[in-house]
């Protein structure tokens, strides 16, 4: 009988320092297979393999698209490809970012409970928001364990209090106890009968691996909604994950609710950035058409573009406070003050 000899680990901020603590206390005749996703920029060249070996019994690396899965290894997902699993095999992929990430810990989890059911110990570590939150919930669903470490020991405990939250986890720990733990549960035999695979589980693992053409709008694992993704502006299906809520576009990308907003919350800031540079602009601009009239005794016309110059200005100084208030809204302000005011005419 088969132990659980799949762990699968996710973490953010503060991810490389939780990770190479808790590797260091793995043995070197550990039963499992180790699969890491921090978050890292894409662009960054990634030493975590050479950091994770330093400190570890068990050997780190990136793995090749396809490589075959051996036990007592740390595989680590490289900068701007998912690590997804198959049964025997890792897969390396370019494909749709989740929850603004790739690497994305939810594809990993997913796809390792869908290729491995009670085999696959999920283990949610320090980081902001709540990715890993989906993929831990798809391992409880097909009879894998669910490991947390203690939100009060992490360096940002929002991604283990959200697993808290909405998974049903079996081990809450502090970093310096999850080894030992992680280790028992590995030479502990696997339940039997693992769950089905859920059609939506199968569907969103496609997603994320880009695998064959689109799905009908009738494959996709939730309801349409009135959103549009943030990523490729098309439409996005809504997904009641529990009491999680979800989102993913007809080509792959997805969100949490909090994810989401925080995209909303980024896309608002650039237009607002852009939005001030136009109106001071277009003051500037205003101002010297008004200078030019006068040097020419056109008073009228030097008062209507004097005029342009101060709405201009005024509006610019109503964006400059929303972006350093950082909320939307202007400071000491109510009733059409804000965005509102801003933007009429």
């Amino acid at each position: 009988m088969p132990g659980h000899d799949i762990i699968v680990i996710g973490a953010s901020t503060g991810g490389v320092e939780a990770v190479s603590t808790l590797v260091r206390w793995l043995p070197a005749d550990l039963p499992a297979a180790v699969f890491v996703v921090i978050h890292f920029p894409p662009d960054v060249p990634s030493r975590l393999p050479l950091i994770l070996s330093r400190w570890s019994a068990l050997p780190a690396a990136h793995p090749v698209d396809g490589e075959p899965i051996q036990p007592g290894r740390i595989y680590v997902a490289p900068p701007d490809r998912h690590l997804m699993l198959e049964p025997g095999r890792v897969r390396v992929i370019l494909g749709p970012r989740e929850n603004r990430h790739r690497p994305a810990v939810d594809p990993l989890f997913r796809s390792a409970a869908v290729a491995y059911g009670p085999r696959v110990v999920g283990v949610v570590l320090t980081g902001a928001l709540d990715d890993g939150t989906a993929g831990l919930r798809a391992i409880k669903r097909r009879g894998g364990v669910a490991v947390v470490q203690d939100p009060d020991d992490a360096f940002f405990p929002s991604m283990p209090a959200s697993a808290l939250k909405y998974a049903d986890v079996d081990h809450c720990l502090p970093l310096a106890d999850l080894a030992n733990q992680l280790v028992a549960i590995a030479r502990e035999p696997a339940a039997e009968g693992a769950c089905p695979v859920p059609k939506d589980m199968e569907i969103e693992v496609k997603s994320a691996e880009f695998d064959g053409p689109v799905p009908e709008a009738r494959d996709k694992p939730g309801t349409l909604s009135s959103f549009t993704c943030p990523e490729c502006h098309g439409p996005l299906w809504e997904i009641r994950d529990g009491e999680l809520i979800r989102f993913r576009c007809r080509t792959g990308h997805a969100f949490t609710a909090d994810h989401m907003l925080a995209e909303q919350a980024e896309a608002l800031e650039a237009a607002l950035w852009v939005a001030l540079n136009t109106l001071e602009e277009s003051a500037q601009m205003a101002g010297r058409l008004a200078h030019e009239a006068r040097g020419r005794s056109h008073d009228r016309v030097a008062a209507r573009f004097e005029e342009r110059a101060e709405d201009a200005y005024r509006r610019a100084s109503l964006v400059r406070e929303v972006l350093l208030t950082g909320d939307g809204t202007v400071p000491g302000e109510g009733g059409d003050s804000g965005i509102g005011a801003i933007t009429a005419s």
